[in-house]
């Protein structure tokens, strides 16, 4: 979705964010746009630290998936998250430390090569400090890994476990799980493709056929999001063109972008870590999927934008997601100021003092009023310019 605005002195907030004929979002859903989205932006507290913005535990990888983790890693870094950690079984532990550059990374116990010790690991994750978790991506299939999985989501729910986002591996193992969403006691965000959507609607006893086609058809997907979300009582993120965020509520919204560029591996590791840094940073559920899938894809418009519609590498899309999020918060920033792009004469000296004007210095030279005020001068006021990237 190329921005196809005039050219001038930029942006104006006033800009609609949707291109001309971009497509009309299915009934009973509403439209993810800029100006939304960068209101949800978690805010920065000059004086933070990197404590201050939110610790995320990722439990991925394996011996023959370390880049999906390490790409969830990155994109909770580039979203915002102050700290991150990837715990891997302990055998794995010394490859991924020489990977990670920024995240530190925490050994998980073996009770195989490779192969974790569900109770052991359960309390070394728990014994770790965190504000949100990411479980799934590249990790090794097996019963170890299925337990793992059932005992972080069944703890108890006094005091509230952190919320989590499930994704890959995690989610074919909910699928094969009785009635997961009857026990789970976290707030979780679901971030299937349509085939892991399928499965985990199978499990939980709908036919195959009963959602219609899930990769191109928009209502479907809605009508679908909107029911799972609605039945496991979880914010379901539905991937794909025009990516669906469904919350229990019944409340659906639509991302408008349709990327061919994103169909590449890993692409989705790095949104389920920028979902995760969000969630770290505070954001509720909701608002961390809504906000994850728009930066990322917005970054994934970025890229595209560069070098077309194939090539796109899911190591391509963390930078830009710092980008696109610094795009977001200078519109956020104009919503709070009230700031707008222009001409405009202004006493810059009145409007410091409260609309007085302002009093000659001591000791300067005393002010000749003219018999007739000359027009003022104008002048030009600017603010800060929209990072490249599409509208949307």
């Amino acid at each position: 979705m190329a921005d196809r605005r005039p050219l001038g002195f930029g942006r104006r907030v006033e800009d609609t964010t949707e291109a001309p004929g971009a497509k009309p979002v299915p009934a009973g859903s509403v439209a993810l746009d800029d100006r939304s989205m960068a209101m949800l932006l978690p805010e920065r507290d000059p004086r933070g630290h990197k404590g201050s913005f939110g610790k995320l535990l990722v439990v991925a990888g394996s011996i023959d998936y370390a880049g999906a983790a390490l790409l969830v890693c990155r994109g909770a870094g580039r979203a915002g998250a102050g700290l991150v950690t990837l715990a891997v079984p302990e055998s794995l532990q010394p490859l991924f430390a020489a990977k990670v550059i920024e995240a530190t990374t925490m050994a998980l116990p073996e009770d195989d090569l490779e192969e974790v010790d569900p109770e052991p690991s359960l309390a070394k994750i728990l014994d770790h400090e965190h504000d949100a978790l990411v479980i799934g991506p590249g990790l090794r299939p097996s019963l170890a890994t299925n337990e793992l999985l059932r005992l972080l989501m069944t703890l108890p729910d006094e005091p509230t476990p952190a919320p989590v986002v499930v994704d890959a591996e995690a989610l074919r193992a909910l699928a094969s799980a009785d009635d997961w969403w009857t026990a789970t006691t976290r707030a979780c965000v679901l971030t299937p493709h349509a085939g892991e959507f399928a499965r985990l609607r199978a499990g939980s006893g709908h036919e195959p056929d009963e959602d219609g086609d899930l990769a191109a058809d928009d209502d479907a997907r809605v009508a679908a999001a909107k029911a799972a979300a609605t039945e496991w009582r979880q914010v379901v993120v539905l991937k794909g063109a025009r990516t669906v965020i469904a919350n229990p509520e019944g409340v659906v919204a639509v991302a408008p972008f349709e990327n061919p560029a994103l169909a590449s591996g890993g692409t989705g590791d790095v949104m389920a870590g920028v979902i995760g840094g969000l969630l770290a940073q505070g954001l509720a559920p909701w608002d961390a999927a809504r906000l994850g899938v728009y930066l990322h894809g917005l970054a994934g418009e970025s890229v595209r934008e560069r070098i077309g519609d194939a090539g796109l590498l899911a190591s391509d899309l963390p930078d830009p997601v710092a980008m696109a999020r610094k795009r977001l918060a200078n519109i956020a920033e104009r919503e709070r100021t009230g700031s707008r792009l222009g001409f405009g004469a202004r006493d810059r000296a009145a409007a410091s003092n409260g609309g007085e004007a302002a009093a000659p210095e001591p000791g300067g030279a005393p002010e000749t009023q003219p018999a007739e005020d000359p027009e003022p001068t104008p002048t030009i006021h600017r603010s800060t310019p929209d990072e490249p990237g599409p509208r949307s």
